[in-house]
């Protein structure tokens, strides 16, 4: 980690970036929020650095809310492409990890419902 002369960090270490890239992974895997993670981050890609920099710029409002070293860290995290990839591929990974079981339920369910609605068809008609 290296900060610069006011204090703000500007460089991070490989290990404390894959650390943070799995707790925002988790962040948005835990919630669901997939889909729209992977899209939101996907597009906005050709932008890393502007929005590095506008994360710079709101530091102090999000001082109220998060921690200022992670976020800074975070924002550093940002500025680099092959960091945005590690976290991309890192939530589709714990998507599939965390929600296999209950995607597999799911799908039982609706083989259930399916031959359910089925057999109740087979004994309208057969009367």
């Amino acid at each position: 980690m290296k900060n610069n002369a006011q204090g703000i960090i500007i460089e991070i270490s490989r290990e404390r970036a894959l650390i943070l890239i799995d707790k925002a992974a988790r962040f948005f895997v835990e919630r669901k929020l997939t889909p729209a993670a992977l899209m939101t981050i996907e597009s906005l890609r050709p932008l890393n650095f502007i929005g590095s920099q506008i994360m710079y710029m709101i530091m102090p409002f999000a001082e109220l809310f998060f921690n200022s070293k992670q976020f800074q860290e975070f924002a550093v995290l940002m500025e680099d492409d092959e960091y945005i990839k590690i976290l991309l591929e890192r939530i589709d990974e714990l998507d599939t990890e965390i929600w296999r079981e209950e995607r597999k339920l799911a799908q039982l369910k609706r083989k259930k419902r399916k031959e359910n609605f089925h057999k109740f068809i087979k004994k309208i008609f057969k009367k």
